[in-house]
């Protein structure tokens, strides 16, 4: 094609080389210019030439695409394209496809087969073609019901006429001698109903014809009849209720008599009685209406309806109240029934006999009285929620946890209560000994005395108790609230605290929430010395966890570090005891009862599964080191460690950690308390078992002539480990109970990996213990701890899959020749790992592939909208011309209506003239 010239003169010249030009000449040769006519003729070549010489005219139906790296010799696809062609395909395409669906998106059409058993999955082909078969001989036996020539013989109602020897059946009953003369020549009316059209009678109503389908005015005035009818009936029934009312209004009076008759009085019955009384008065001083007998007239009646009118009406108070209006309330309320106890005390008068309502109360019954003019007193004092004296740790617990969201705040000083805080301030003491002294190590419950003053705990509770007071002064130390509980029962301790926690709510005054972290202190010191020997009170102990727990909830910090320093006094008496021999019987290196009721205290108030926990942590540091490090001397001892191994089965129940030492002090404990053959050379596995076969253990081991008979039971612990003497029974209840921890363990345990190591040498010495001696009981627990370890070991190796040496290629000798990868790329998707490469192509893909749905969607909706706007103009030019064709025909109207009018005004100018 020649580059020169216009466009015209290009197309002429590309016509004239192509021999479609008419002014061409093809050629010299005879032969070329036939087939060049030939071609020229032939009307596809032509068009095929002609569509070229087109696309090569215009140079912007073809899109080249720039190359940044050209490399000669490659073939490229896509480099070159038709942007114009290829819109005008997907225009062709679109109209064969997305135009056809959207014309018909909104119709609803197609065939529905509705041949027998089709739409049935549950019918077997066989079947359905089987009952098609049996409806298609139906239907064609009733198409031959009406044959005359068919041999069946005729039938009526379902019978054979041939059958049939009178008229009973059909109609025309058989009739008597007497009744044929009576009824000669005339026919039942049942008869001409049936089979003479009604007689054509106009009162009989015609049968309605169910097959006709009723017109919409029959339907209409059928609607119509119905709602006249409903609301006729409603207004009888409206009638009706106010016929009744009327009737109870007229018999109001009498009804009235009834409800507000009065018995006579036989003062009123002297007065005149031509006067009749208005009102009668009750005994409640309430005005209750006369009978009706003494109504004079409807004035009476509408004087009867004001009163009641201005009748008290009840107003709501059960107004839901915040927590400060409780503790408020229930604050008053002990202030009150204390100013109430002081004055019964002093023998004064009650609070409502000094307002002097002219009425006084009687005093209460007393030991001495008759009971013959006794008269219960109306005010009672009512003890707030949670503030009755419960003795139970079920009442104490529901009550402990209102103050656990309290917020800061300090309580007014009552006015009765008269004692100076500060005396026990400097003198108080934390419930601890001194630990760094020369003198022998002390248990933390014990280091703490009772003032002077101050009965002893034994003695607590003896004889008759005094009143309990219902307001108290907050305790600042431990002996302070010793003094504030002298004379109180043990059973009366957790009303004591419930009373001073509602009196020093945070959120009645500024300072109670110190004075309550201060009371949480001091509960912690009670709680020790009150487990503290000779007789611990586990009862007062159980009755104050629940205030204990609130606090601590309440106030954590604080609470925390209280823990911790009782846990680190703990720690100095044990390294103190280690220090001075762990071997004298005078040194204190297992926990006495108050060390394990404040061990078993941190496991019911924190959380004991957190991995690392600021109370519980060092707690069971502690006890690891007890068990590790103790050595056990006696029977006391031992009662000690179990309970500290029950204590860590507590504590991991949950979190299933692995405590050896508890393992390795129940193994010692079966060697020191069963019979065996071992000695220190020859205990399985590699545990330690410092006291095996020692002096000093020798008195735990159990006599198997004594305790032949003896059947275990649960062990004392408390008199155990108060320091009482021990028995052989004790002795057997202790073996049965490290029998029972060990099961347990292992149960828990039993996930571990190192379960086959650590509970290997166990089964091991359990074998060889010589229980055959002891009681059936104890011969059976040990058997059937036996088996289950046995059935857990099984199980557990197994479970246990040996390491292998991983399989892999051999590892070559360094090099440092440079690498060079042949398949390398410039292009960012080329990877060296062929599974990222897998990937990064695949993700590619994906994104070329969502690119050219949402492309191919955007040219659907551009088609679209260009269609329906097309539409939209096609729709607007039909009614523009329409409508000009529309006011053309009137404006023609108009000219010819003018036209009219002119030529009558002619007219009459002419007629004028004339």
């Amino acid at each position: 094609m020649a580059k020169g010239g216009s466009q015209l003169t290009q197309l002429k010249s590309a016509l004239s080389q192509a021999g479609l030009s008419r002014k061409s000449k093809p050629g010299q040769d005879k032969k070329k210019k036939q087939l060049a006519a030939r071609d020229a003729l032939d009307k596809d070549k032509k068009a095929a030439k002609l569509a070229e010489i087109q696309r090569k005219l215009n140079p912007f139906d073809v899109k080249v695409t720039k190359l940044k790296h050209d490399v000669g010799g490659r073939k490229l696809k896509g480099v070159t394209g038709r942007p114009g062609l290829s819109k005008q395909t997907g225009i062709e395409q679109r109209k064969k496809t997305l135009l056809v669906e959207y014309d018909q998106k909104l119709r609803a059409g197609g065939v529905i087969d509705r041949r027998f058993g089709e739409n049935d999955p549950t019918m077997a082909p066989e079947e359905r073609m089987l009952e098609r078969f049996t409806k298609e001989r139906q239907r064609q036996h009733r198409g031959s019901a009406f044959n005359l020539e068919d041999e069946d013989e005729l039938t009526h109602y379902g019978q054979s006429l041939s059958a049939m020897d009178d008229f009973d059946e059909t109609g025309l009953g058989g009739l008597d001698d007497e009744e044929e003369e009576e009824t000669k020549g005339q026919i039942d009316s049942e008869t001409v109903m049936r089979d003479h059209f009604g007689g054509f009678e106009d009162g009989e109503k015609e049968p309605e014809d169910p097959e006709r389908k009723k017109s919409k005015a029959e339907v209409m005035a059928e609607v119509m009849a119905k709602s006249k009818e409903h609301k006729y009936l409603r207004q009888l029934q409206q009638q009706e209720l106010d016929n009744a009312r009327h009737q109870i209004d007229q018999e109001f009076d009498d009804i009235r008599d009834l409800l507000y008759a009065a018995p006579p009085d036989p003062l009123s019955a002297s007065t005149d009685p031509s006067i009749p009384p208005t009102f009668v008065t009750s005994s409640n001083s309430i005005p209750v209406p006369a009978p009706a007998n003494a109504i004079a007239n409807d004035d009476d009646y509408d004087q009867f309806v004001r009163e009641l009118a201005f009748e008290k009406r009840a107003k709501p108070t059960d107004r839901l109240k915040t927590e400060e209006e409780i503790a408020k309330e229930e604050k008053d309320k002990l202030e009150k029934a204390e100013r109430s106890r002081l004055r019964r005390m002093r023998g004064e008068e009650d609070e409502s006999e000094e307002e002097g309502h002219g009425r006084k109360k009687r005093r209460k019954a007393q030991a001495d009285d008759l009971e013959d003019d006794f008269v219960q007193s109306d005010e009672e004092p009512v003890l707030g929620r949670g503030l009755g004296d419960e003795s139970d740790a079920e009442s104490e617990a529901d009550s402990a946890g209102e103050g656990e969201d309290e917020e800061e705040g300090e309580s007014e000083e009552s006015d009765e209560e008269d004692e100076d805080e500060s005396d026990d301030e400097d003198g108080g003491s934390d419930g601890f000994g001194d630990v760094d002294g020369e003198s022998g190590a002390e248990s933390i419950g014990e280091s703490t005395k009772p003032p002077t003053s101050a009965p002893s705990r034994s003695n607590k509770g003896k004889g008759k108790s005094k009143e309990l007071p219902f307001t108290f002064e907050c305790p600042t130390s431990h002996d302070h609230f010793l003094e504030i509980i002298e004379g109180v029962d043990d059973d009366d301790v957790p009303t004591v605290v419930q009373r001073m926690r509602v009196i020093y709510h945070p959120s009645l005054a500024e300072g109670n929430k110190e004075k309550l972290q201060t009371l949480c202190f001091v509960l912690i010191d009670h709680l020790i010395y009150a487990a503290s020997p000779p007789a611990p009170s586990f009862s007062l102990i159980s009755a104050l966890v629940p205030h204990i727990f609130a606090l601590t909830q309440s106030y954590p910090i604080p609470s925390a570090q209280a823990f911790v320093s009782k846990l680190v006094l703990m720690q100095k008496n044990l390294t103190r005891g280690l220090t001075h021999g762990s071997l004298r019987p005078e040194a204190k290196t297992f926990p006495g009862t108050s060390e394990i009721s404040l061990l078993r205290m941190i496991g019911l108030v924190w959380s004991t599964s957190d991995l690392s926990h600021p109370v519980v942590a060092p707690a069971m540091l502690l006890m690891g080191q007890y068990l590790a490090q103790a050595r056990i001397r006696s029977v006391t001892d031992m009662a000690s460690g179990l309970f500290v191994c029950t204590l860590f089965l507590q504590y991991q129940e949950l979190s299933k950690r692995l405590v050896p030492e508890a393992i390795n002090f129940l193994t010692n404990a079966y060697l020191h308390l069963a019979p065996h053959p071992f000695t220190p050379a020859t205990v399985p596995g590699s545990f330690p078992s410092p006291d095996l076969n020692s002096e000093h253990c020798r008195s735990l081991k159990i006599n198997t002539k004594a305790a032949s008979t003896l059947e275990p039971g649960v062990p004392d612990l408390g008199r155990i480990l108060s320091g009482g003497e021990s028995t052989e029974q004790d002795k057997v209840d202790l073996l049965m109970t490290a029998f029972s921890l060990l099961g347990k363990y292992a149960t828990i345990y039993t996930s571990l990996d190192g379960f086959i190591e650590t509970f290997t040498p166990v089964i091991e010495v359990l074998d060889k213990l010589k229980v055959k001696k002891l009681s059936e009981a104890v011969q059976k627990r040990h058997l059937d701890l036996r088996g289950a370890l046995t059935r857990m070991l099984k199980f557990a190796q197994q479970s246990r899959r040996p390491l292998l040496l991983q399989a892999h290629k051999p590892i070559p000798i360094a090099t440092y020749i440079p690498k060079f990868d042949e398949s390398y790329s410039y292009r960012k998707s080329s990877d060296p790992n062929h599974e990222r490469n897998a990937d990064s192509k695949l993700r590619a893909q994906y994104r070329q592939e969502r690119k050219g749905a949402m492309r191919e969607l955007r040219k659907d909706n551009r088609f679209l909208a260009a269609e329906q706007t097309k539409r939209q103009v096609e729709k607007d030019r039909a009614y523009k011309a329409r409508m000009a064709k529309v006011e053309g025909a009137l404006g023609a109207e108009r000219h010819e209506e003018k036209q009219m009018e002119k030529e009558k005004m002619r007219e009459k100018r002419r007629a004028g003239k004339k």
